[in-house]
């Protein structure tokens, strides 16, 4: 307690990378926006905060979301880990919704901190009506130095709802409630401004870091008749692949050769295009291109995790040096 008799306020870093959340116009009349808001523009916005928390404000990107890099995502992990060691109670981070939940699944493989990770950001720019972004940093500052949130990984707070990082995705263009988790369902919500939670998961062990060694890692998705032409060019140029297929797992019967060979050279994962459910392993046997076959050929299974997930995994084993053996158990354990 301090001298008022009141408990003193949690402390949480605020990291901004730029996105929706922080674009506004550079000029009177000008149509587009860009990110220029700095993080003590979107805190200022938003007085509530300052009866939630000691907030620390770092400008780490400026850019959209479709700009970042794994690299960028690699050293905010880095810079969170040593705060997280010095006792920071929380860290929030805003960023463009392009590639949020991919960000997000990143920190969670990467991050070894107790203190919750919460990213968040905007679907309405600043200079619009009902803009989305001071009640998004507000729940996400209240769910970060929320002591229910320790230990859970990274979360997204967006719309009042809080996301587990493993299972949340975008799912619409330009909805204010474009996040959801498809099969999962949030893991909590903000209830009269509190984060309450309706279940936990297992967390699993960070990855580590550092990502020091060079890889490529791209997806394929199965379309109605497709030649598979990008599966002759990944021959050439990735250390990893990440095939999006039909349904439980399957692909045209045209890929299943290259398909075969490419997995005596490299890992290549098998995921679902649907965005929800898992892979199967043994259901359907209807010959070249069924989940029996392609999986009798090498390919890994990729569970329920989709593929945009599915491909910062494998990236991630591959950039710290893993083999055939530990992606292959890597993905059993977390998938």
């Amino acid at each position: 307690m301090d001298s008022t008799g009141l408990a003193p306020l949690p402390s949480s870093l605020v990291l901004s990378l730029g996105g929706t959340i922080a674009m506004a116009s550079q000029a009177e009349g000008q149509a587009g926006v860009t990110p220029r808001l700095t993080a003590a523009d979107l805190v200022a916005a938003v007085p509530e905060l300052a009866q939630e928390a000691v907030l620390e404000l770092l400008d780490f990107r400026q850019v959209p979301g479709a700009w970042l890099e794994v690299d960028d995502i690699t050293a905010l992990a880095e810079l969170l880990n040593t705060q997280a060691a010095s006792g920071t109670a929380g860290f929030v981070i805003t960023q463009g919704t392009d590639t949020l939940e991919e960000t997000a699944y990143l920190l969670d493989l990467l991050y070894d901190g107790a203190a919750p990770v919460v990213v968040t950001g905007a679907m309405r720019n600043s200079q619009m009506a009902g803009a989305d972004g001071p009640a998004n940093l507000l729940a996400a500052v209240r769910t970060a130095v929320s002591a229910q949130a320790r230990d859970l990984g990274v979360l997204v707070a967006f719309a009042d709802e809080l996301h587990a990082a493993r299972h949340v995705q975008k799912v619409h263009s330009t909805s204010t409630a474009a996040f959801q988790s498809p099969g999962a369902g949030p893991i909590g919500h903000l209830v009269e401004g509190r984060p309450r939670f309706h279940f936990t998961l297992r967390r699993h062990a960070p990855l580590g870091l550092p990502m020091a060694h060079p890889a490529a890692v791209e997806v394929v998705e199965a379309t109605l008749g497709s030649s598979g032409l990008l599966l002759d060019a990944a021959i050439e140029h990735v250390d990893g692949l990440v095939i999006a297929a039909f349904g439980g797992g399957h692909v045209p019967r045209t890929w299943v050769e290259r398909l075969g060979k490419l997995a005596a050279r490299i890992p290549i994962v098998l995921t679902s295009r649907t965005g929800a459910g898992s892979v199967l392993t043994h259901t359907y046997d209807f010959g070249p291109g069924s989940e029996t076959d392609l999986f009798s050929r090498g390919l890994i299974s990729g569970g329920g995790l989709e593929p945009r997930k599915a491909r910062l995994l494998l990236l991630a084993l591959l950039r710290l040096g893993a083999d055939q053996t530990s992606i292959r158990e890597a993905f059993e354990t977390r998938s």
